[in-house]
């Protein structure tokens, strides 16, 4: 194994979504195609299986080349307001026009790690 990515049920107020991340590739395999090879493949499968929205918090100038944008333009807001323009979002085909505020499942509640 080279590398993961991990998607899990998150929500955008009671409407269902997915938390995306973390996305990690060995460093001396890094800069080969696999970590995009990794985000296509997750993408795919969540809009195949009917997902609306998948959200993440990281660099823009990395995510952007999938589709990301700062969550502000679809209106939800992330658990903590000084994410900014890093919490992004990526609606997929199923998406409905969610908005409001995105809660990690609770393993991954920021709010539990202070």
């Amino acid at each position: 194994m080279v590398g993961h990515v991990l998607a899990t049920r998150a929500r955008v107020d009671a409407e269902p979504a997915l938390a995306l991340g973390p996305v990690s590739v060995l460093p001396h395999r890094q800069r080969a195609g696999i970590g995009s090879a990794m985000m296509h493949a997750v993408l795919g499968a969540a809009d195949a299986l009917g997902e609306p929205l998948v959200a993440l918090l990281g660099d823009p100038d990395y995510y952007h080349r999938f589709g990301f944008v700062p969550a502000q333009q679809y209106d939800i807001d992330p658990p903590d307001v000084s994410w900014g323009k890093y919490f992004q979002v990526r609606a997929l085909t199923h998406y409905n026009g969610q908005r409001g505020r995105f809660h990690y499942p609770e393993p991954f509640d920021p709010k539990r790690f202070g």
